[in-house]
């Protein structure tokens, strides 16, 4: 997992191949003023989703984790609490193939506050329970295909 200033999401083009085009689409775009919706930037491997998260508390925010799928992920009109646990620290529960989505009963072992301005990166050995917020937010979800 990552957690860093948006400045400095460059930092992290390395990681992946697929992270360049990514951040690329994310310096060129006025995220705040996107319409929501999904933007696909390559087929089956890397796309946007801009949403709109509705309040939620600890106790409705499952954990879930991603197989295929990389997270990045960017409140950008308020904080959004996220849990965290690692992948190992959870049971075994049943993989959903089709949405690339495992979800976990329970809270997370730790949560921090992601402000606008900042983002997160959840591998697929991060689980992770975002969308923690009293008002909702509205956000970017990058998904990057593991390689």
């Amino acid at each position: 997992m990552v957690i860093d200033k948006l400045e400095n999401i460059g930092n992290y083009v390395s990681l992946n191949p697929l992270f360049a085009q990514a951040v690329e689409f994310l310096n060129a775009t006025d995220l705040n003023a996107h319409e929501i919706g999904k933007v696909i930037l390559k087929e089956n491997e890397l796309f946007v989703n801009f949403a709109q998260a509705r309040p939620k508390t600890k106790e409705e925010a499952r954990l879930e984790t991603h197989n295929d799928y990389i997270d990045i992920q960017i409140p950008l009109s308020g904080v959004e609490v996220m849990g965290y646990t690692p992948r190992t620290d959870l049971p075994t529960e049943e993989y959903n193939a089709e949405k690339d989505i495992t979800f976990y009963s329970g809270l997370a072992e730790d949560y921090f506050a992601v402000k606008p301005g900042m983002f997160t990166i959840f591998f697929p050995e991060d689980g992770h329970a975002p969308g923690i917020t009293a008002e909702g937010v509205k956000k970017v979800i990058v998904k990057v295909r593991v390689h």
